[in-house]
């Protein structure tokens, strides 16, 4: 699992379709390659947007739901915890008092 969501955030595109998820997360295919044409100046596809939004759904990064012909895009920041707790190891000294 990790393998994939580091393969997936290896690429700016990517990385730029979830920072415009994070802004909104809940988005169609049109709205997000709208989003990156305007703000990040990426001439892309629709067919390459859906691509970089398959890769990033196979890591768990992204969630799709359907509302009658609609597809919405979900940011899942779960698989980025999981990530980032893994390698945490608690403080063996426990809270540490500040003295002025």
């Amino acid at each position: 699992m990790a393998d994939d969501v580091f393969k997936a955030l290896a690429d700016p595109t990517r990385r730029a379709i979830l920072d415009e998820l994070t802004e909104k997360s809940g988005q169609t295919l049109f709205e997000i390659c709208s989003r990156l044409t305007m703000k990040h100046r990426l001439g892309i596809s629709r067919q390459g947007v859906s691509q970089h939004l398959a890769v990033l759904e196979a890591a768990g990064l992204v969630g799709t739901r359907r509302e009658g012909r609609y597809k919405f895009h979900d940011l899942n920041t779960t698989p980025l915890r999981q990530i980032a707790e893994r390698w945490l190891v608690p403080d063996p000294s426990g809270p540490r008092e500040s003295t002025p």
